[in-house]
């Protein structure tokens, strides 16, 4: 986090549009993949320049051009001067930790949004995903291979599919589709944590049991701060009235508003369930305490009178009747053991025990 604010930093005093990434650096280099395709043909390769992308464009095919890893600027730089685009969407595509939003330019479209996935040791990690939608173009930008939009290749690879036949606003609203979709399965990984923790939160809680909880509920305010922006997004493209969104992409685009929806419904519950698991948990931890408690007052409750009698008896008077009778010592244990005997049957009486 540090270094994030010190990447930050660099940006201070800087003008609107200075191209500086900010956040990790989660490829090892930047690769640019072109697929140009229409019902009939596929074409798909590998480019080293931005320029060589522009001269592959083509009026008669749709061309998707997908940018892996943002530290190198130079690259978003020349792209800017090849596409027009303003060097405000340049640092927004740099800028890692933008929050979900969509913007019209006119002639292009531009859209961000956020996937989140578990990394290598379990956990979550969120990675930012930026579309631009043109005419016959859609230009994708990642921060790593993951391969989220592997399916989305397959797709164009079978030639019977809708993918293929559609314009370029299908193709970004297939891609949009897929980071959706990727967020039923992280609810899904976390519904079965969160039922395995109900379980050993109902067995016997532990401070472990606490941690679990305390992450889990990190995690869904991660997915909720990724998702709540998201349905202004969707919501923004369906009702649009841009050209760049052909009618037939409409109905598409207001499935994916019901989507996002049932994502958001899940993560209100989710983060319902775990506060009720919270409170349940401080419950177990007040109950467990107060039987100790119980238990202890009921032990301390007993020794009272018979710390009375001992106490009595341990005076040290010369004149007490009691001393000098042979069964006086077996006599103090009879009236102490008939004394907690008598207590403890009360106790039971009344289910204090």
């Amino acid at each position: 986090m540090a270094r994030l604010f010190g990447q930050r930093s660099l940006k201070t005093g800087q003008p609107p549009g200075t191209l500086v990434h900010v956040g990790q650096r989660k490829a090892e280099e930047v690769t640019i993949n072109v697929a140009r395709y229409d019902a009939t043909r596929l074409e798909e390769r590998r480019v080293d320049h931005i320029a060589e992308c522009l001269a592959l464009a083509d009026e008669t095919l749709i061309t998707w051009i997908s940018i892996v890893g943002l530290h190198e600027t130079a690259i978003l730089a020349e792209m800017g001067e090849c596409f027009g685009f303003h060097p405000l969407v340049l640092e927004d595509i740099l800028n890692t930790e933008q929050r979900p939003k969509m913007e019209e330019f006119g002639d292009y479209l531009f859209v961000v949004l956020r996937t989140i996935r578990p990394n290598e040791e379990g956990e979550l990690e969120p990675e930012q995903v930026s579309v631009i939608l043109g005419p016959r173009y859609v230009i994708s930008f990642q921060e790593r291979h993951a391969g989220d939009f592997l399916p989305i290749r397959e797709r164009l690879r079978g030639a019977a599919g809708r993918l293929r036949r559609q314009g370029a606003d299908y193709l970004a609203y297939a891609l949009l589709d897929t980071i959706v979709d990727s967020y039923f399965d992280t609810l899904e990984g976390l519904g079965e944590q969160m039922e395995t923790l109900e379980e050993e939160l109902l067995a016997e809680p532990s401070r472990e049991t606490m941690q679990q909880l305390h992450h889990l509920k990190q995690d869904v305010i991660l997915l909720r701060r990724s998702v709540w922006p998201l349905r202004e997004v969707i919501g923004a493209m369906e009702r649009g009235e841009t050209p760049l969104i052909q009618d037939a992409t409409q109905i598409y685009l207001r499935d994916l508003y019901d989507h996002t929806i049932q994502v958001m419904d899940a993560i209100e519950t989710y983060r319902d369930t775990l506060s009720g698991m919270l409170d349940i948990y401080l419950s177990s931890i007040s109950n467990t305490m107060n039987a100790v408690m119980k238990v202890l007052t009921i032990i301390g409750t007993i020794f009272i009178p018979l710390t009375f009698i001992a106490g009595v008896y341990g005076m040290n008077f010369r004149y007490m009747p009691e001393l000098e009778a042979r069964w006086a010592y077996p006599a103090v244990w009879v009236v102490m053991a008939i004394t907690a005997s008598a207590m403890v049957f009360y106790f039971k009486r009344k289910r204090w025990l």
